[in-house]
């Protein structure tokens, strides 16, 4: 069966998604080094701008980063022992029996489910590990938090693909036919301003969607009563991190 056809959510806001989005805890990337057979080879699906990649390639003596969208990989981060290849999450350019560890960050959720699983487990080596994971909405205080939820759901609700219900599910409906591990609690954490929280709100799907079809930016429904809530200085920002582990 042919995968589905790429679904372009990113390509027009890569710059964006590159400036904004967090990065990953080095703290996971260690844990998920420990975890594999061996530290030759990880590959980092639909890696982006390789947020994930360059994060694992401290542990790995190679990561292979792949990404559908041409516009992500040229804005990819560069790194010594991160090679990015334009290819879609189904069909890995890679051996069988080859890969310590296979990640989807932030991704999964747009993947065709059953052929990307049946190509993990063709690539991954004997007790090799597949670490899927995703964030929801992040958490500073109650006030802003009641404020990013009503955009989320209620301004830009209406025009998230259909494939974030995954996300909001914490990727439980996602069948992994692997055996699982226990995985510790990871969190993203920044200090970020108010103008950052708004860049980062930019780089969503939802918000790219709402200013395509109506002609308008949502943020500026936002912008008045965050400034309020925020105010100017820098403020404790986080995300929990779902994670999913499947091992061959």
């Amino acid at each position: 069966m042919a995968p589905r056809q790429f679904q372009d959510h990113f390509s027009s806001q890569a710059p964006t998604y590159r400036k904004y989005r967090p990065c990953y805890p080095r703290e996971l990337s260690a844990w998920l080094a420990a975890q594999a057979p061996a530290r030759e080879l990880a590959v980092d699906i639909a890696s982006g701008n390789g947020q994930a990649a360059t994060g694992l390639a401290e542990f790995f003596d190679s990561v292979i980063a792949t990404e559908p969208s041409a516009a992500q990989l040229a804005l990819a981060e560069p790194h010594p022992r991160v090679s990015y290849r334009r290819e879609p999450a189904e069909r890995i350019s890679l051996a069988d029996g080859s890969a310590d560890l296979i990640v989807a960050a932030q991704a999964a959720h747009w993947f065709s489910w059953p052929e990307f699983v049946d190509e993990v487990r063709r690539v991954l080596r004997p007790g090799g590990l597949l670490a899927v994971w995703s964030y929801g909405l992040f958490v500073t205080e109650p006030a802003i938090d009641r404020l990013i939820e009503d955009f989320y759901r209620v301004v830009v609700g209406p025009h998230w693909p259909r494939a974030r219900r995954h996300v909001e599910e914490g990727y439980r409906d996602l069948p992994l036919p692997l055996p699982g591990c226990a995985t510790p609690r990871f969190e993203m954490r920044v200090d970020w301003d108010r103008e950052t929280v708004l860049g980062y709100l930019g780089s969503w799907s939802a918000v790219e969607r709402y200013r395509a079809l109506r002609g308008r930016d949502p943020l500026e429904l936002l912008t008045p009563p965050l400034a309020e809530a925020w105010g100017t200085a820098a403020r404790p920002v986080r995300w929990r991190l779902q994670l999913k582990t499947g091992r061959a």
